[in-house]
Parts: structure tokens; sequence; C-alpha cells
């Protein structure tokens, strides 16, 4: 593991939300449309869907035509919408075992995410979230890489002691800012093909993948064929 220092493990896992704990993807489709018409940018066609997970939120946003202006007022209103269907959304199969194998490990654990604290506690159900040392929720779309900063700060880890685990290209974005590994899983809103080529020090299959290298256990570090390109992808417009 990146960062790791003979004989010891992180000192802190720093997980995702939605997508990566929380399978939120088939809700997120549902209500995508409204708030488009509500704020007035465009709306996703059905076939459309998956070339988007190919792409990292900042090439999904040029192509919906959001300006950056409203991106704040989407993301209230699109918190609102999860607090409110919060009953609606479950976990990934497998992920209170992990969470519990983490915690067996004796390795602390966070929660960074653009949600609220309030929805991700809810989702995660009391067992889960009391697991939970510490939550960094409410991050703007972009702003993870600073709300990660001062969650480290306040814990007193040093950013290669951290593991980030993620399932946007986002979240690895925000990992590399500042030195810290970052392990993609391959279950959530991005491709896996599209993470596997941000080239992330590890790509998780499930979730048991993940507390089995907290215990110990060695983990699938990706690796692209040779003569692979990291090109960037076309936008489904053809852009």
């Amino acid at each position: 593991m990146a960062g790791r220092t003979e004989g010891a493990g992180p000192r802190l896992v720093v997980l995702d939300f939605d997508g990566t704990l929380a399978d939120s993807f088939d809700w997120f489709c549902s209500v995508m449309n409204g708030v488009a018409a509500r704020y007035r940018f465009r709306q996703v066609e059905a076939h459309e869907v998956e070339g988007l997970r190919l792409q990292g939120a900042r090439a999904i946003v040029a192509h919906l035509g959001i300006p950056r202006w409203k991106l704040p007022l989407i993301a209230r209103h699109m918190h609102m919408l999860a607090a409110r269907d919060a009953g609606q959304i479950a976990l990934f199969p497998g992920v209170p075992e992990m969470l519990a194998g983490i915690a067996q490990a004796g390795v602390p654990m966070a929660v960074l995410s653009s949600n609220r604290a309030d929805t991700v506690r809810r989702v995660l159900g009391p067992d889960n979230a009391a697991r939970i040392d510490a939550y960094a929720c409410g991050a703007s779309l972009f702003g993870k890489a600073r709300r990660l900063r001062q969650l480290l700060a306040r814990r007193g880890v040093a950013p290669a002691q951290a593991l980030c685990i993620g399932d946007e290209i986002r979240d690895l974005e925000a990992a590399r800012a500042l030195g810290c590994p970052f392990g993609a899983v391959a279950w959530g809103y991005t491709d896996p093909k599209a993470l596997t080529a941000q080239r992330p020090d590890y790509l998780f299959s499930d979730p048991e993948e993940i507390a089995r290298l907290l215990a110990g256990a060695p983990a699938h570090r990706p690796r692209l064929a040779p003569g692979t390109t990291l090109a960037p992808l076309p936008l489904p417009n053809g852009s």
C-alpha cells in the first residue's frame, strides 16, 4: 500500500458514501431529470447513462450544460431529496460486514461525502453509523480535497497514512491532491474501466476485498495492458 510504513497499515480509512457504501445510483437516476427541469439544464436520455458513467464530474457537468453558479443550488436540492427518500436507499450487500471487519482490524474510519451527515447516518443505520469515527459531510461537488484536508488535520493523520476509497474520479482527484493512497470500487457510479485508466492504488471488486486488505490480505492493484493510452474518453454526444 502506498504510504504504508513497514509492518503498519493505514491510520485512517476515508470512505465515500454514495456509490461506495450506499447503492443510490438508481435513485439518483430516478430524480435527475426532475431536477434538470427545475434548474433548466439538459435532461439525460436512458441511452446516455452508460456513456456518462465513463466520465468524470467535470465532463458530466459540461455535457449537461450546467453553469458553475447553479451547482450549489442543485446540490442543496439533491440533498433535500436524498433526505426525503433516505428510506428508499440501501447499503450495498456486504457493506455492513466490511465495516465490521475494518472495525475489528482496529482501523479508524471516516466518511467523506457531499451528502448530508444526517442522511448518511440514517442510511447507515445506528449500528453501522456507530462504527464510523468521523464524518466530513456536505462537501461541494469539487470541494472534497478541502474537506479531506480538514479531516486529516482534525484527526492528526498524515496524507500518506490515510487510505481513501471511492467510486468516482473526483474522489481519486481529491485523494491525489493531498497525496493519499486511493482505492477505487468497481460497483459505484463510475464505470470501473474509467477508474482503472486513472491508475488507482487499488481496485476493489467487492466490499469484502477492502476488509481483507485491512486485515493484511493482498488486494488487486490495477494494471493497464501494454500499449494502453490514457486518452480522454469521448462524451456521449461525440465531443
